[in-house]
């Protein structure tokens, strides 16, 4: 399996193939809406806002399994992304990222870029899984990285386009 193969459910229950984002440099961050690392939806939104155009994506998965920090529907997730950090980038029906019903995507994910130790388990919400054009997982980040201390390694992986 490789990153394009993968679909998911957006934010309003369309089914997505990652294949969309193809030639795109990636940013896959399960999210919550009621954590202390909630603010970073708005350093999210800058990093995509700033480099959408020269083929960077962020893409929000959503997941209430820490804390139960994200416990509503769909569609007030969607309210809140949009109203407190005016989120533009691509969202997606809450997911399970360990366990036995983990997506598939983070799956693939935890497999391809373990975190410290080599343990793959997703310890809270906000890690984040950097992605070249390639589709290729090049780095993972910790949830208490902010969104800016990506930007130097997203300027490196789109090379000239940036």
């Amino acid at each position: 399996m490789d990153f394009y193969q993968f679909q998911a459910r957006s934010i309003n229950g369309e089914r997505v193939s990652m294949d969309s984002y193809r030639n795109n440099v990636v940013l896959v961050v399960n999210t919550a809406s009621q954590c202390g690392l909630t603010p970073q939806y708005e350093g999210l939104e800058a990093l995509y806002h700033t480099w959408k155009d020269k083929g960077f994506v962020v893409l929000g998965f959503p997941c209430n399994q820490f804390g139960k920090q994200e416990p509503g529907s769909s569609d007030e997730i969607a309210a809140f992304c949009q109203m407190n950090y005016g989120v533009t980038f691509p969202m997606f029906e809450r997911v399970e990222v360990n366990g036995a019903n983990a997506h598939p995507l983070f799956v693939y994910l935890k497999d391809k870029l373990p975190g410290t130790l080599g343990i793959s388990t997703i310890k809270w919400n906000f890690t984040k899984f950097l992605l070249d054009a390639e589709g290729r997982p090049v780095e993972r980040y910790a949830p208490v990285t902010p969104p800016d201390r990506i930007e130097s390694r997203l300027k490196k992986l789109l090379g000239e386009r940036a």
